[in-house]
């Protein structure tokens, strides 16, 4: 502590030059918080996916559908559990842009198959009850203002007309990445609605006894349905989400390669700020080396005076980031599930910055820490 005025002093002795060196930090993990969180939007399916969980779709394509009757054929299966299906309704609230994920459920087992989602168990009888009733994420619910008992009218797009729900039930995701997004209804209203596609649903939600058999169950799966005019692909909830996120783009090569831009510049920005502030203090260090400073004092010095811009910049930047995720929430209007800066991620942003920090004020350091006292005292 009792280097902490001379720290101050150095850190503050070009107070432009100190403020945009600080600001450099706070941008770059600032950007890297959003980064990090955009990430996390989209490969949040995958951090929750059920280990024990599988998903049944048509082998041609996602869109295709499957029959009904597959249920009991696939609940015969060695290893299956359980079995549950969806269907997608792609409906929007009022505006085509108030989309959101809905899809017609079978409310007799899909609770069971997401332990995730947590609703008191009075909303959700309530919804098995009411045949135009429906359950809607907390996300979702606060976007719109819906409360309990309100009655909602949403346009389909597959089936079109205007399809007029009850809200029986808000549920909320038991951890942070969970899900709060989606909109659930009778599978059963839709199919006395619909014109077309009876008998028919999306996907099925295959629940395991065994996780580690999920390959061998799959695999049963699907010959027992070869050759059929619905042929599926069945494969693991994280393989499945994995695939649908890789459809997008890689966003983690994106990530990284504007991370590192970001990083490399953040690099060159503070060695260039250290390496003017040592030479402009060539005559300083040689007046505290002649007072008895050590080498290894001036060398930590100087290191402190880079690890300062890092931590207070680059921790600004991350708060700054995080206060941030209710607004990109709101822009994403529902696309992504989930804004979020765990963290984790908010320590390795932190540990970046001190390494950039270092790395930065290594070389100042050490041509401060080598400086003679007669050769600084013949420039001055």
């Amino acid at each position: 502590m009792k280097f902490l005025p001379l720290i101050l002093k150095g850190l503050l002795r070009k107070k432009v030059r100190a403020l945009l060196t600080l600001g450099s930090f706070f941008l770059a993990l600032f950007l890297f918080g959003l980064l990090a969180a955009i990430q996390l939007a989209f490969l949040a399916g995958i951090e929750i996916a059920g280990a024990d969980r599988l998903v049944l779709i048509n082998r041609v394509s996602l869109i295709q559908p499957l029959p009904i009757s597959y249920k009991e054929r696939i609940l015969q299966v060695d290893g299956v559990e359980a079995v549950s299906f969806a269907t997608w309704f792609g409906g929007y609230y009022k505006e085509q842009k108030n989309f959101f994920a809905n899809f017609a459920v079978d409310t007799d087992t899909y609770l069971e198959m997401y332990g995730e989602f947590d609703i008191p168990d009075d909303q959700w009888e309530a919804f098995k009850k009411d045949r135009e009733g429906c359950i809607v994420g907390k996300f979702t619910a606060d976007r719109f203002g819906w409360k309990m008992g309100d009655r909602i009218p949403i346009t389909g797009t597959i089936w079109t007309g205007t399809w007029e729900f009850n809200i029986r039930g808000i549920y909320a995701g038991r951890d942070e990445v969970a899900d709060e997004t989606q909109f659930w209804f009778h599978y059963d209203y839709l199919e006395e609605r619909r014109p077309w596609g009876k008998g028919t649903v999306g996907w099925y939600m295959v629940k395991l006894s065994d996780p580690e058999r999920a390959p061998e169950i799959a695999k049963a799966i699907d010959e027992r349905f070869a050759n059929s005019p619905f042929e599926t692909k069945t494969e693991t909830e994280k393989a499945f989400n994995t695939g649908f996120a890789r459809q997008m783009a890689n966003i983690q090569l994106i990530i990284l390669s504007v991370g590192g831009v970001v990083f490399f510049t953040l690099l060159l920005v503070t060695g260039s700020t250290m390496s003017m502030s040592v030479r402009e203090r060539t005559g300083e260090f040689a007046v505290m080396k002649t007072l008895g400073f050590t080498d290894v004092s001036i060398l930590l010095l100087v290191l402190s005076e880079s690890l300062a811009f890092a931590l207070v910049g680059g921790s600004a930047g991350l708060f700054a980031a995080k206060a941030m995720m209710p607004l990109l929430s709101k822009l994403s209007a529902g696309l992504l599930p989930i804004f979020l800066l765990s963290w984790s991620s908010f320590g390795l942003g932190l540990v970046a910055a001190v390494l950039v920090g270092l790395a930065a004020g290594a070389i100042p350091a050490v041509l401060a820490m080598r400086l003679r006292i007669v050769d600084a005292l013949r420039r001055i």
